[in-house]
């Protein structure tokens, strides 16, 4: 049996913990690999809120040096409904990782600062969970499983920095969500940047550094680079990203990171894993009828719409397109769970 840590920036399990499908597999693989006979421990922030659930507890203070400065950190443990057997939740908790909100995950940069406030709380983070492995917070360890960027500085402290040696002996696997978000943030000059948040790390830049602007690091990049194995959502998908961009075919390939791809499918780290749905054994299909579908759609659009003092374009335009629809079914519907990203609908298209 192996201890595997799930680090990641979302967790379904825990209320308000998720925003989109890095919470879902966070919430559903720890149940899969305790089904396997595995121990899975799964920690993320806390962001303000969420070691104030019921069942968390203060596991342990966690002391770190950051931009320069010593920083406090708490690490909660999570005792009860929230655990199921083999799987421990934890949140660690820092005034940072609220800054832009009580309970808000990520947080909106304007453009000319990309990423700035989430690099920021999320180096933090994976510094946290480096002294927290250190110290042996989570026991005994056998495998590191780091969810997206948001996780993948660990990766760069296991590489370089001498204090955090001991993750050297834990088996590092590295998925990734979504491609077109790396985190890319400057080495240097700036209050976000890798020499602000490690003052006294000695990198190999090459190894970290972006494709396009040689004065960025591009967290997704170094995930894929120093991980011993990498994973995507599925083998189809894992041969898409080999190949370059063409947006004329809605085709957006690896982002930008075809090479590092290519190369870890070479040295044979590169895995494509399925994801599915999950039905109960006792799953029954009860099939709506279009005016009772209608009729909630509407309902839907107009809750959306409430949540709001002023009226969106976008929901006056979806409620009145279901007028067309009124008389009859369309001929066809085609239906899609997920975030309106443009890969995503290109994609689809």
């Amino acid at each position: 049996m192996s201890h595997i840590l799930l680090v990641a920036a979302e967790n379904g399990a825990l209320p308000g913990g998720k925003v989109g499908g890095i919470g879902d597999v966070v919430h559903d693989v720890p149940r899969v690999l305790a089904k396997r006979n595995h121990a899975v421990s799964v920690v993320t922030p806390a962001y303000g809120s969420l070691h104030k659930l019921p069942g968390a507890k203060l596991h342990k203070t966690l002391k770190v040096f950051f931009s320069g400065k010593p920083q406090t950190l708490e690490l909660y443990i999570f005792s009860g409904t929230n655990n199921s057997a083999n799987v421990t939740h934890y949140v660690i908790e820092h005034p940072l990782f609220s800054l832009c909100g009580t309970g808000k995950i990520y947080c909106d940069d304007p453009p000319g600062s990309p990423f700035a406030s989430d690099a920021n709380k999320f180096a933090l983070f994976c510094t946290a969970v480096a002294e927290a492995i250190k110290q042996g917070a989570f026991g005994d360890l056998d495998v590191l499983h780091l969810q997206d960027w948001h996780a993948s500085l660990l990766l760069v402290l296991r590489r370089f920095l001498p204090r955090y040696k001991e993750l050297k002996t834990l088996h590092c696997a590295y998925t990734t969500h979504n491609l077109a978000l790396q985190g890319i943030r400057p080495f240097k000059g700036d209050e976000s940047s890798l020499e602000e948040w490690f003052p006294d790390l000695r990198y190999d830049p090459k190894l970290l550094l972006d494709p396009r602007w040689s004065d960025c690091v591009n967290p997704m990049a170094a995930g894929i680079r120093l991980a011993d194995t990498v994973h995507t959502v599925s083998p189809g998908y894992a041969s898409e990203i080999l190949k370059p961009n063409d947006a004329a075919a809605g085709h957006h390939g690896g982002e930008g990171l075809e090479d590092d791809l290519i190369r870890a499918h070479q040295e044979k780290r590169l895995f494509g894993i399925l994801n599915g749905c999950e039905y109960p054994d006792n799953f029954v299909s009860n099939p709506v009828a279009w005016p009772d579908l209608l009729q909630q759609m509407r309902n839907t659009i107009l809750l959306w719409a409430s949540r709001s003092s002023n009226l969106s374009s976008t929901h006056f335009i979806a409620f009145n397109a279901l007028s067309r629809f009124s008389a009859k079914p369309p001929k066809m519907l085609f239906t899609s769970v997920g975030r309106i990203t443009d890969q995503k609908v290109s994609l689809m298209r």
